[in-house]
């Protein structure tokens, strides 16, 4: 193989490198937009706005401090379908605190081709049994 063919193949596997790398980054995507995470919202339609989510994305959740007067936002990860749709929250991961919202908020990032359940259990979880306040984020390739 010829010197330039040499360079001209190794030039091009970086540049499918750089290119690759670029890609798998991600976006940062705040949950309910301007809006945040907040009861009785439906974010499946906001779920369903924001796809296709890509492996490496990261959602941003953003709500108020806990307050005397209402129920303290919290994130919860349910660990299947059934327990989303049933809104049983007995193996669900609790991923985001009530005062991890506020500010900048707390971050979860999507690093694996899975669904990822989303759930709030604010107020016994009625806005949840509703079919508010969760959503289904499956990242693509």
């Amino acid at each position: 193989m010829k010197a330039s063919a040499k360079v001209g193949a190794v030039w091009l596997v970086v540049m499918a490198c750089v290119v690759t790398k670029g890609m798998s980054e991600g976006r940062s995507i705040v949950v309910g937009d301007s809006q945040g995470w907040r009861a009785g919202t439906n974010y499946t339609d906001w779920a369903v706005q924001n796809s296709p989510f890509r492996i490496n994305d990261t959602l941003v959740f953003k709500y108020p401090p806990p307050a005397k007067w209402s129920a303290a936002p919290s994130v919860y990860l349910m660990p299947d379908l059934w327990s989303f749709v049933t809104c049983d929250f007995k193996e669900a991961k609790l991923v985001g605190r009530p005062t991890e919202g506020s500010g900048e908020g707390f971050e979860f990032q999507l690093n694996r081709w899975q669904p990822y359940y989303f759930a709030s259990a604010d107020g016994s979880g009625y806005d949840c049994i509703a079919g508010l306040t969760k959503f289904v984020a499956t990242p693509m390739n």
